[in-house]
């Protein structure tokens, strides 16, 4: 028995018929025209072998009485015709009639009763250029169980490195507890909950500490520094004096900004990884840096044409994982960051210079306090809580009302640089799908699998059914990301011309002074002597002062008066 983080939980308590809290992929297959076999059946026989390995898939819900604190995770055999199930397209369907069945897929919720996960095999597909055999597969895992990079971990578990499958060492047969007893699990989650305040108590005064000397570092500008170093990277590209960007404060509404319905709408599409790279590279830019410029600019596309496009910045909320490195735990260790987009910029250059100085802000800020953030928490009384507010904010429409704080949700997953294989056939995509939630009806997620950036639009079919014609502007950004011109880099100035040294003229000789001769001391007691006395003062004679004539009153009246000044 293992009781749900605060978090994984979180994503139980969330969910709603409009607000689907699985994630998964779409990933197309291919074996070679001479293969006759059952696909689906290969599938199921192939994840048998593999579900020992992936403890996520072997697990349920078992719910706490009454519903008082968070579940616990329980063994359980999952039966493969149940979660593995095949569907049949017309013969000749292609990428257009898979984004279709995604959409519909999508909003059904998995049953809780099992395990969190189920497989949909899909026939019917055109074939390859050389009469290759295609299939595709859409994953369905539950965010309690798993975040994006527990489901990379998950996928290497499940995926091989080549048409024949690797031999798994049997394992023994764990043994299967029954129903757990409500005293058993009562005493686990309070036990569970003492531990979790514990850690709370133990963890405030580093935390108050770290959150301090972020405040401190923002108001003495140390992030304003750190963006200021990005621009001048970028070679002048930013705004005059190379000023910060900021990513606090709200985000413009726009119609992404809404209640969302029980509807998916979702569109895929792949970006060559080795050009996206050598581009990136030679605008100093990292990779993360790269998609966000690019959705940055399909976005401002989507919004100048199906409108209005704000005056504002939009802003994306952009998981960040805290997982230690190799840490492959099956469990969600993530938080979420603001970053502006720079969408309100005309000029792609400034746009790219405004979005990295953004993502250098978010980093500066974020790294003070990253290992602080909590992926679990108590959790006794929150089940009610969560689940009624969830519900109240769905049915009032709360988020039609209240001040967005983003407008999209923006997630890169690192994954496999090389090609995978399941049940012998080679994997060509990895399209990842994500979740939207009230508020934000758009999310991006995309994943490095092989040669290729694969990239999930998944949103609110209501809210923007435009996801392939918004797919199409991804494209189109990025070869405008491509063609984006360099900056130039300053050139040095040529050194100075070596001049060579004059010969210094010879010096004059000068001939040594002869000591003063020192006078008698008879002359100098009279010289002091004389010095001492005051000085005589000179007597002027006064000359005498010429009397005043008189003036007689005739003489008066008749003098000329001066003119005053007018005003």
């Amino acid at each position: 028995m293992k009781q749900l983080s605060g978090l994984d939980a979180s994503f139980l308590y969330l969910e709603t018929a409009e607000m689907p809290m699985h994630v998964g992929a779409l990933h197309q297959f291919e074996l070679p025209a001479s293969y006759r076999g059952d696909f689906l059946a290969d599938m199921r026989a192939h994840m048998a072998t593999r579900i020992p390995l992936a403890p996520a898939l072997r697990r349920k819900l078992a719910w706490m009485p009454l519903n008082l604190a968070a579940p616990v995770w329980v063994d359980a055999e999952p039966d493969l015709d149940e979660h593995i199930v095949g569907i049949a397209l017309p013969a000749g369907s292609g990428l257009a009639e898979l984004e279709e069945q995604v959409g519909e897929l999508h909003p059904v919720l998995l049953d809780r009763s099992r395990p969190l996960w189920k497989f949909h095999v899909f026939d019917g597909l055109e074939p390859g250029p050389n009469g290759e055999k295609r299939y595709a597969l859409y994953t369905q895992l539950h965010h309690a169980a798993v975040d994006g990079q527990a489901a990379v971990a998950l996928a290497q578990a499940i995926l091989d490195l080549g048409p024949e499958p690797r031999e798994i060492a049997a394992r023994p047969a764990r043994e299967r507890k029954g129903q757990l007893a409500m005293t058993e699990m009562l005493r686990g989650a309070l036990s569970n909950q003492l531990d979790q305040l514990g850690n709370l108590v133990k963890a405030l005064p580093a935390a108050v500490g770290a959150i301090s000397q972020v405040a401190a570092q923002t108001a003495g500008g140390a992030v304003s520094e750190t963006a200021a170093s990005v621009w001048s990277r970028i070679k002048g590209a930013g705004p005059k004096g190379g000023k910060s960007v900021s990513n606090l404060g709200l985000a413009p509404r726009t119609r992404l900004n809404a209640t969302v319905s029980d509807t998916r709408a979702f569109a895929a599409v792949s970006l060559p990884l080795a050009e996206l790279n050598a581009v990136r590279r030679r605008h100093h830019a990292s990779l993360n840096d790269a998609v966000l410029m690019i959705c940055s600019s399909a976005l401002r596309r989507h919004f100048a044409k199906h409108g209005p496009l704000p005056r504002k910045s939009l802003v994306a909320a952009v998981p960040i994982s805290l997982r230690s490195k190799g840490d492959t735990a099956s469990n969600n260790q993530a938080s979420m960051s603001l970053i502006s987009l720079g969408t309100h910029i005309a000029d792609p250059g400034k746009r790219l210079a405004h979005v990295m100085a953004a993502s250098a802000s978010m980093k500066a800020t974020l790294g003070s306090v990253k290992s602080l953030l909590p992926t679990d928490f108590p959790s006794m009384g929150v089940p009610w809580l969560m689940e009624g507010l969830t519900a109240i904010y769905g049915r009032a429409g709360v988020a039609d009302r209240i001040p967005p704080v983003a407008n999209v949700v923006i997630s890169n997953v690192p994954g496999p640089t090389v090609p995978l294989y399941m049940a012998g056939a080679k994997m060509l995509t990895n399209y990842p799908t994500s979740i939207v939630v009230h508020g934000v009806a758009l999310n991006i997620t995309v994943q490095t699998y092989n040669d290729s950036l694969d990239v999930g639009i998944i949103a609110c079919a209501q809210a923007m059914p435009e996801v392939d014609e918004f797919a199409a502007h991804v494209e189109t950004s990025f070869l405008e990301f491509k063609g984006l011109p360099v900056a130039a880099e300053p050139v040095p100035a040529p050194p100075a011309p070596k001049v060579a040294a004059k010969k210094a003229a010879p010096k004059k000789a000068v001939a040594p002074k002869a000591p003063a001769k020192k006078a008698p001391a008879k002359k100098v007691a009279a010289t002091k002597a004389r010095l001492k006395k005051p000085a005589a003062k000179k007597v002027v004679a006064k000359k005498p002062a010429k009397p005043v004539p008189k003036v007689t009153p005739k003489a008066r009246a008749s003098a000329p008066t001066a003119k005053r000044p007018s005003r």
